[in-house]
This record gives C-alpha cells, structure tokens and sequence, in this order.
C-alpha cells in the first residue's frame, strides 16, 4: 500500500496531510447523509404529516427537556434537526453542484475558445469578465434573480425557484473558469503537439477538447471544488436574505434565517446547529482546494 502511495504523488501527499484526510472525511460523511437523507432521515420536513406541533422545540438530548429520539433536537414546527439539515443539504448540494456543472461547461467553453481563436472573441469575452469581476458574485446572483422575477410569470415563479437560483448562482461564478481556461490554452497553444495537430489539418473543436483540454484539467479541478464551497454559501446568503428558497424548502440557507428568529429566545439549536453544519462542508471543501492546489502546482508547497 506504501509502494502504491509513493507512486503516486497527490496520494502520497493526501496520506500524510491530517487535515486534507479530515476534510475529506467530513465531506463524504456530509455527501452520503445528503444523498440517502430519504433512507436515514427520522422524518420528511417536506411531509407535514410526519410531524407534529407537540414535539415543537425539544432541545438537544444532552440539555433537560429533551426527547431522546431527537438528537439534536426540534424547531418550532416539531421538525428533527438531524432529518431537517440532512434534507438541507441535499438541497443545497444539488444547487451548488448543478450551478458548478453549468458555469464550468460555460465558462470552460468560452475560456477555450477565447484563448485558441483570439482577437475579437478574446476581446468581447475577457472584457464581458472584467464588467462581471468589478461585481460581488452576490450582487451578480441578486441582479439576475432579480432579472428572472420579472421576466418570468408570476404563476411560473415558484415552481422554477430552484431552476433560476441555480442559474443565478451559475452565471456569477463562471468567470473564474474563462480566465484560468484562456490562460492554459495560450500556454498550451505553444506545444509542439498542439502545433502539430493544428498542421496535420485537425479540426479546431477537435484540438481544443481532445489536445488542450484534458492538459488543462488540473487549475480546473481546483477551481471547481473552491466554487462548489462558493456555490453552497450564494445559495445559503441569498436563501437567509429570503431572495433564494422559500422556508417550506429547507435548505441551509433557510434553516438559518429561520433559526435566526430564535437567536435569542433560548432555542439556540435551531440556529447553530445548521451553522455550524454549513461551516463544517464550506470549510472541508475549501481544504480539499487548497490541496489539490498544492498538488497540482508544487511551488506553492
């Protein structure tokens, strides 16, 4: 196993870096609670059936009062927490991960374009990039939800909610993306096995996807588990504000501003808990981006 290790270099390092082999640990544990939160969970909070007002605000088993069937105890509602942050994040998840998926095909797409055709293309989308940078992603993602309201029928606004803060999300975070894939395709544009393929006569689309993008893929890959953890918070900010997911759609965002009413009324579970929770997935997902950051560039170890 220490032979294996040691041939391969990004293992070798994760085996002996305590906090990347935590983080790591964390996240697993938080992406199987999330993804089977419909096997493991106590109850549906989407279900209004599957609780009851009686068992609303129970504490923590380890405070008095307390129903050992609820760990971390209830909400005002009678909601468990554990089942309540286990749907949470899967909801959260699912927007961060799609809104990731679509501003890396985007923004990917543009950044190898941009770089392998230059000139005006180059041009129109670097500065369309700068225009977005002078922006907080936050004020990005509230400007084109905002967009969306108005574009969209009142009627068609609630049940496309998520469609449009996943593309809100989406479009404040693929510029990262353009810039870094523009930057390596410049350099790998002046390898001879690029201006080979280019002479043999092979098609530009071809080039890009099969020749310069697969060498390309490691600031990539960084990138995108930094904004996934960016992802998971614009979805939580603009959720708390009240702009993203209404509060029958627990997502973390929402348990915190919902918790936040009772912040100082002595039920402080309903709001630390989800914090803490939220915390706990930003913070592996940025440690596991900052390792494979040092893996895939070995000057900034």
């Amino acid at each position: 196993m220490i032979e294996f290790l040691k041939r391969s270099e990004g293992l070798w390092l994760f085996s002996r870096s305590p906090a990347a082999i935590l983080a790591a640990l964390v996240a697993i544990v938080i992406f199987l609670g999330a993804g089977f939160a419909p096997w493991i969970a106590l109850v549906n909070p989407y279900d209004l059936g599957s609780f009851s007002l009686f068992d609303g605000l129970l504490p923590p088993v380890w405070q008095d009062g307390a129903n050992p069937k609820f760990v971390l105890g209830t909400d005002d509602q009678g909601r468990d927490m554990v089942s309540s942050i286990l749907y949470g994040a899967r909801l959260s998840l699912i927007i961060g991960l799609s809104a990731m998926a679509i501003a890396t095909v985007l923004g990917v797409g543009l950044g190898l374009a941009a770089g392998f055709y230059g000139g005006r293309l180059d041009a129109i989308v670097m500065r369309i990039a700068d225009i977005q940078l002078a922006l907080p992603a936050i004020l990005t993602a509230l400007l084109i939800d905002g967009i969306a309201r108005g574009i969209l029928p009142s009627d068609m606004q609630q049940d496309l909610r998520i469609v449009v803060l996943t593309l809100a999300i989406a479009l404040s975070l693929w510029v990262n993306f353009a810039r870094t894939a523009r930057a390596s395709t410049f350099v790998q544009m002046q390898k001879e096995y690029v201006q080979a393929a280019m002479i043999m006569g092979q098609r530009p689309t071809r080039v890009m996807f099969v020749h310069i993008l697969p060498n390309i893929l490691g600031p990539l890959l960084v990138i995108m588990t930094v904004d996934l953890a960016s992802a998971i918070l614009l979805e939580a900010t603009l959720s708390f504000l009240g702009i993203g997911l209404p509060a029958d759609s627990p997502s973390l965002g929402t348990l915190i501003r919902i918790g936040m009413q009772f912040m100082l009324s002595g039920e402080w579970w309903i709001l630390w808990i989800p914090t803490l929770f939220l915390v706990a997935l930003v913070v592996s997902i940025n440690i596991l981006g900052d390792f494979l950051r040092d893996v895939f560039n070995p000057r900034l170890r």
